[in-house]
């Protein structure tokens, strides 16, 4: 039922303008709240019972994705509080060595896909290693541009690979899709482009910006660092309980809600190896926890807000209108269509998006008979790499955390990385 029996296709009115408010200077929440609010009218929800919407939110798929982000970010404090996250970075440094520009781009790199992939989140990873990084590159001559560009580029990457990322473990349950065939047919090559471009990229903005930006009044890196035992011991126990964890996760099978087990078992195995107390351990989780409560509650609301939508015929009602744009029943035009729509015409959180895109495009994605990779490829491309081709809140968080304004560059980047992402959609829908 529609308020004033409109069309259904007026129920994506709070859709256009959550996308609107999404590239504006406004909290997600509140977005995701006013879209709830105007979402529930238009389509003649009780809103007396929006307490009964939330509580059945509360057990939605999108509500386990703030879940995991949760423990990833608790996860990260506790990383950070017991040194691990410095251990590896400085491991890293020495193994691949800095002494040149080029070296110190790619340990950088390694690094922030590194941590990203562990963690599953972009902004929070590369929080803890930019203080320890930044000292080490600044005496190669690495400037901030460079070192923005590589955040960017290789951190968001991280969330294209790990088994546990948020962004992964939505695109496995709308494909259907296990971990191997996702990292072999989707992940992994998306993943390997956007390295390459990082790379000669971050190599050519070093070229452009050396001795024009430079970091000043940057600490001395601890050229004498010497790792605690404990910190040492709670690096080996991390690294082998996650290997273990998602080893035995993937050969069980696993769903997304075991990404829960990984992220809190980690976390407690690594706390205590740290010499944390209990007390002292669950502080730090639910410190670093908090940082993301604002997500969390953004995608419990959100399911609501598509429901509404879905449910007043919306979605269908707007795909018999871009109908006329696939009569040829052509693959190739449907994933340029559907991926563009996904860069530049839904903005917002990358897991948001590909809900939306899913609930979009599904019955095209039937009719055509697009196979899981091909569809998740789409999704992926779709919802991640509006970072990079609008100059929003992940680029701009990379960026101050490199102590980088140099926005021009950046810009440039992430123009390459999107141009290089939809031809090889382009390229990949040619095989079905």
């Amino acid at each position: 039922m529609m308020l004033f029996n409109l069309s259904p296709i007026f129920a994506l009115l709070p859709l256009i303008i959550y996308i609107i408010l999404a590239f504006k200077d406004i909290h997600p929440v509140l977005n995701v709240v006013i879209c709830v609010i105007l979402s529930a009218i238009i389509t003649k929800q009780p809103l007396l019972s929006m307490g009964g919407v939330i509580s059945e939110a509360l057990g939605s798929f999108l509500a386990l994705i703030g879940f995991i982000i949760l423990l990833g970010s608790a996860l990260g404090a506790v990383l950070r509080k017991t040194g691990v996250a410095e251990h590896v970075v400085m491991a890293l440094m020495k193994k691949i060595g800095i002494d040149t520009e080029k070296k110190a781009i790619i340990t950088s790199m390694v690094c922030s896909i590194l941590l990203v992939a562990l963690l599953g989140t972009l902004a929070g990873a590369n929080a803890i290693i930019a203080p320890i990084l930044i000292p080490l590159v600044a005496v190669i001559g690495i400037t901030p541009s460079t070192l923005a560009a590589v955040f960017m580029g290789a951190g968001a990457t991280g969330l294209f690979i790990g088994p546990y990322s948020p962004q992964v473990v939505t695109i496995m349950e709308l494909t259907g899709l296990n971990y191997g065939s996702y990292l072999v047919g989707v992940g992994l090559p998306i993943a390997a482009i956007c390295w390459i471009v990082t790379y000669f990229m971050s190599l050519k903005i070093q070229n452009r910006t050396k001795g024009i930006y430079m970091y000043e009044n940057v600490e001395k890196p601890d050229m004498n660092y010497v790792v605690k035992a404990e910190t040492q011991r709670a690096t080996l126990v991390f690294g082998l309980s996650v290997l273990l964890l998602i080893i035995y996760g993937i050969f069980q099978g696993s769903g997304s809600s075991y990404a829960i087990v990984v992220m809190f078992t980690a976390a407690i195995l690594t706390g205590k190896a740290g010499g944390m107390n209990f007390n002292d351990l669950f502080d730090t989780m639910m410190e670093g926890a908090g940082r993301m409560i604002w997500l969390f509650i953004m995608f419990v609301l959100f399911h609501p807000f598509i429901t509404f939508i879905a449910e007043a015929g919306a979605f269908e009602a707007m795909v018999n209108l871009i109908q006329p744009l696939l009569r040829s029943q052509s693959k190739v035009v449907f994933s340029l269509i559907s991926t563009l729509t996904g860069i530049f015409g839904i903005g917002g959180a990358a897991v948001a998006q590909s809900v939306v895109m899913d609930s979009m495009f599904k019955p095209l994605v039937e009719g055509l008979a697009l196979s899981p990779r091909l569809w998740a490829t789409i999704l992926l491309v779709g919802s991640q790499i509006t970072s990079f081709a609008y100059p929003e809140a992940d680029m701009l968080g990379q960026m101050g955390l490199a102590r980088s304004k140099d926005l021009k560059n950046m810009v440039k980047f992430g123009v390459t990385i999107t141009i290089s992402t939809v031809v090889f959609v382009l390229m990949r829908s040619f095989l079905g």
